[in-house]
């Protein structure tokens, strides 16, 4: 893997780029402290419709705090039912997708308990699962299954785990099954990072085997601008197919718009 996500701009000195990520992380820390403070006093007296706006100009924002941009390729949902299924790629996919179009995401339960992400996650809607549980898929994909009837924008990763921006992992079918149970639309999304300056694919803030959280948010802070490329495809159905037959496709698709 490239470390640092690409050459670094011709010209910058260590300490300097250190003195900008340090700048970075400050106003990431008080970004989030800001999100704590909306979700515990703000979002009672408010409607989920503004909610999901605070979420969407609030995840747009811890961007900007971490120098990376949004370019929004295709056309998000305009609403529900339908479940967003892209690939994943680091610990920023879900402020980079929550910028580009609110939707409640599938979590692994272990993100709940975190300190103050778990917060934040669960306050943007966040449905979670426990993993180590069999039996927890199915009523999670119960609860999809209602939430797709309730006209939601859902999201997955059925990857699994990040991968390395290079080859995707396969697909896990079983989530989709809340699509086919409801008869919603399943819209692909490709996710990939750039180099602002060369345009080349940026792996700084990639988040993969041994690599700590801490070490893959430092070395996207200390990176060069970077692009949020979130393209979204053409929303489909089933037809027919069933859940396997319909992540193999949707794996093609993805792949295809993760690489345009």
């Amino acid at each position: 893997m490239v470390p640092g996500g690409g050459a670094r701009t011709s010209g910058t000195l260590p300490g300097v780029k250190h003195f900008k990520a340090c700048w970075r992380l400050l106003r990431l820390a008080a970004h989030i402290l800001l999100g704590l403070w909306t979700v515990a006093f703000r979002f009672p007296a408010l409607s989920p419709e503004q909610q999901q706006m605070r979420v969407q100009a609030w995840s747009l924002k811890l961007l900007a705090c971490a120098g990376v941009s949004l370019a929004i390729r295709g056309q998000p949902p305009a609403g529900g039912p339908v479940m967003l299924v892209a690939n994943h790629l680091s610990w920023l996919d879900i402020p980079v997708l929550h910028a580009a179009r609110y939707c409640r995401f599938v979590s692994k339960s272990d993100v709940q308990g975190w300190p103050l992400i778990g917060a934040l996650a669960t306050a943007a809607g966040t449905l979670y699962i426990e993993r180590n549980v069999r039996r927890d898929a199915m009523r999670l994909v119960r609860t999809m299954h209602q939430a797709l009837e309730q006209g939601e924008v859902l999201a997955v990763f059925p990857e699994g785990t990040t991968g390395d921006g290079r080859e995707m992992l396969p697909f896990h079918a079983n989530l989709l099954q809340a699509a086919v149970l409801a008869d919603a639309a399943v819209q692909p999304v490709g996710l990939r990072f750039t180099d602002q300056a060369s345009g080349a694919t940026c792996f700084a803030p990639s988040y993969i085997g041994d690599e700590t959280l801490i070490g893959s948010i430092w070395r996207t802070l200390c990176a060069p601008p970077i692009v949020a490329i979130v393209h979204f495809g053409m929303s489909e159905q089933a037809n027919g197919r069933d859940r396997r037959m319909w992540a193999l496709h949707l794996h093609r698709t993805v792949d295809s718009l993760r690489r345009s």
